[in-house]
């Protein structure tokens, strides 16, 4: 993994294609490389060349050839998993003649094997990928077109892929093709695109259509069309990316985190549109597929995720719970799926995924409905695999997430919780008065966060003295435990900073060892009915010299400092608390110097392993 882009058209490919890769930098990369039919794109005219460079984008850049021409061309920029990152290992990979050129996102399972057995065929690897794999599966196939032949090697192959592949022979397309990795294309004038994620796209076309699994596609300039992996024709229509292309810019900040947390008021806004039904004090949530009957046999809710998805189906299973009454519970997808669960008809399956093509959480939601299970999405991406693959589910409108750390989305995806744990809590026992309190509470949140982050300087300031930590624990109780993990994972990923986060009551279990005046605690602190055990942590910490830094609804005697935010309805305090602890994670790195948009070693959409 982890960008593909290609194009095929009458333009200059090598500028397109570049911005396509720098669109896709913020999905996290450690080289790319481009490869371009020399000649246009007449058939069988001339062959292929390739650029490719350890580093950014702006390397590959800078070592492409003066002469470098051509109207189709196929980009990547690469996230390691077979290989270190260098020059070599870069895709576009290549087979032997030079006549093949191959990107791919993904992990072939068996290429171990299948090396072997091309090296003993007389094969020389020039890298240490999986990928190549590919390419010499291709280039020594001896059917008679393009699509033969990667139909012929998708069939050997074990595991992920999306793929984008030239030929020299065949100049006047490009073949696709999926397999638990993303593929869209982009539909334009005389032009076709490809890419791995829409925001290489929006900038020349808004008509896209997505790949399913086992599916491919071959793009010439004036039409595409789409068939399985064994050779049937399906009839895959183009629909509208519902965001513009300025939506991917920066918008005068300095990162796309700040920008994106900044933006959480509005998007917030935007999840709660045109769903409040202030007649029966509850919500609309019309692409459940989830009528009154249904939802009243639901006995049990397990909800899946990875990373913040995970930590927001925390946050959502008590929600759920607290509003619902229906026991819920929360897990890793990536756990969850190599398990072999206990699958009840009577449990509703709900899979969380920004992306909604996380790989892990794809894989569970498959199986699951492979065992028969009812399975909703909660996904930001529209026509994205896991909200294809599910019965139903909710959108969580944050807009485009483009830094790798997930603010916005996380905040609006505990919004879009409180809204379904709101819906089921009023189809069985809440009261009329309590869901008019919750959908105050909901109504309130958008100025309760323009509020928290109107305090950014004072954040700022306190980011500063605790900069120098060399390791962090965040403590919470109950509702305050998911934001505490998602706090810690926060700072984790932008400030590589250690930090570890834990149940406030199981500190005195253990992780009290760790607490000297060099680890600060970050206490989240709501004003509810655990205030005085909360309190007493704080006790336990301070008794050990430890610094403390506090999030609550009010200033805290024994903490070092404390951040306030506003109160809201108990259920909903978690969505406000969480804010802050992203503008501390920012600072923080901002103050350590972190490139905050590329965390090292992260990858913004998972889809592999």
């Amino acid at each position: 993994m982890c960008g593909i882009v290609g194009y095929i058209g009458k333009r200059d490919v090598a500028p397109l294609l570049l911005e396509g890769l720098q669109r896709l930098e913020y999905r996290g990369y450690d080289s790319a490389g481009i490869a371009i039919h020399a000649n246009g794109t007449g058939k069988a005219a001339g062959g292929l060349k390739t650029a490719k460079a350890k580093g950014r984008v702006r390397e590959l850049e800078s070592r492409l050839p003066k002469r470098f021409a051509g109207t189709t061309g196929i980009a990547h920029t690469r996230w390691a998993t077979h290989g270190a990152p260098t020059d070599e290992n870069a895709h576009p990979h290549a087979d032997t003649d030079g006549k093949v050129a191959v990107v791919h996102n993904g992990i072939i399972d068996n290429a171990s094997d299948l090396r072997a057995r091309l090296t003993a065929d007389g094969v020389d690897f020039t890298s240490e990928t999986d990928t190549e794999v590919l390419a010499h599966l291709i280039g020594r196939s001896a059917a008679p077109t393009l699509e033969e032949k990667v139909r012929e090697a998708l069939r050997v192959v074990e595991g992920t892929y999306g793929i984008a592949v030239l030929h020299a022979d065949f100049a006047d397309r490009i073949v696709v093709a999926r397999n638990g990795s993303p593929v869209v294309l982009g539909i334009g004038e005389h032009e076709m695109f490809v890419s791995s994620d829409v925001a290489a796209l929006v900038s020349h076309t808004r008509q896209v259509v997505t790949l399913d699994d086992g599916e491919m596609a071959t793009l010439k300039a004036d039409d595409y069309r789409t068939y399985t992996t064994e050779g049937s024709r399906t009839s895959a229509e183009p629909t509208t990316v519902e965001w513009e292309a300025e939506s991917y810019d920066m918008g005068g900040h300095d990162t796309y985190m700040h920008k994106e947390i900044a933006e959480q008021a509005d998007a917030v806004d935007r999840v709660l549109r045109g769903r409040i039904d202030d007649r029966f004090s509850t919500v609309h949530l019309g692409g459940l597929n989830l009528d009154a009957r249904e939802a009243r046999g639901v006995r049990r809710v397990k909800i899946l995720g990875c990373g913040s998805a995970y930590h927001t189906g925390l946050i959502g299973a008590q929600l759920i719970e607290e509003l619902a009454r229906i026991p819920a519970d929360a897990e890793p997808a990536s756990e969850f799926r190599y398990r072999n669960a206990v699958v009840d008809p009577d449990t509703l399956y709900i899979a969380v995924s920004q992306s909604g093509e996380t790989y892990d959480t794809l894989a569970a939601v498959q199986e699951l409905k492979r065992k028969g299970a009812r399975v909703l999405g909660v996904v930001n991406v529209v026509g994205s695999a896991i909200a294809r693959e599910t019965d139903g589910g909710v959108y969580v409108h944050a807009g485009p997430e483009v830094c790798v750390v997930s603010t916005k989305c996380f905040t609006n995806t505990a919004v879009a919780f409180a809204l379904l744990g709101l819906h089921l809590g009023r189809i069985r026992d809440l009261s009329v008065a309590d869901g008019k309190r919750i959908i105050a509470g909901l109504r309130k949140l958008p100025a309760q966060i323009a509020e928290v982050l109107a305090e950014e300087p004072a954040i700022e300031k306190l980011a500063a003295d605790y900069a120098d930590a060399k390791s962090m624990m965040f403590v919470g109780r109950v509702r305050g435990y998911p934001v505490a993990l998602e706090a810690s994972l926060k700072l984790k990923e932008v400030s590589y900073i250690h930090a570890e986060a834990y149940p406030a009551s199981e500190l005195k279990h253990g992780p009290l060892a760790l607490i000297e005046p060099d680890v600060p605690s970050v206490a989240i602190v709501p004003d509810d009915d655990l205030l005085e055990k909360n309190r007493a942590t704080l006790e336990e910490i301070k008794a050990r010299s430890g610094r403390i830094l506090a999030v609550a609804h009010q200033e805290q005697e024994k903490a070092d400092h404390t951040i306030i935010v506003p109160k809201n309805e108990v259920e909903l305090d978690p969505i406000l608390m969480g804010i802050p602890l992203q503008l501390l994670a920012y600072h923080t790195a901002l103050a350590l110097g972190r490139d905050i948009d590329k965390p090292r070693n992260l990858a913004k959409s998972v889809t592999v392993e």
